[in-house]
């Protein structure tokens, strides 16, 4: 299988979607790159990234200015429970932390708090 093309950005992005002005917004995102593969091999469309490059090629920004520490938008330390039940903690936590992908943790229950602690490569067995 052929690895997926980046997403179109700029000008390129423009003209692309002025050529597909015949198929529908979810299609034209896909077909401008915007989108990943599930695990069986279905397309996931990133509509919210096509939208905010598509808004970028034109010279728009909805963001606010850059934060006082010069990253970008400041952390809010607020997630919310997803439909499914998950909670997700977002890229900017785990890259201050400087955490990597399979990167360990154990999980502590209390009383209205869950405690992670991170795991130094020693499994969990091993530590008791």
């Amino acid at each position: 299988m052929a690895e997926k093309p980046a997403p179109l950005t700029g000008k390129a992005l423009i003209q692309k979607v002025k050529e597909l002005s015949h198929l529908t917004k979810r299609e034209t995102a896909k077909e401008c790159g915007y989108y990943t593969l599930t695990k069986d091999n279905q397309p996931r469309i990133n509509l919210s990234g096509f939208y905010d490059a598509l808004l970028e090629a034109k010279g728009i920004t909805l963001e606010p200015e850059l934060g006082k520490d010069g990253r970008g938008r400041e952390p809010t330390y607020r997630v919310s429970v997803h439909k499914n039940g998950q909670i997700v903690i977002g890229s900017t936590y785990t890259q201050e932390m400087g955490l990597q992908s399979g990167d360990e943790f154990e999980i502590k229950l209390g009383y209205k708090h869950i405690h992670l602690k991170q795991l130094d490569g020693v499994s969990m067995e091993e530590e008791d």
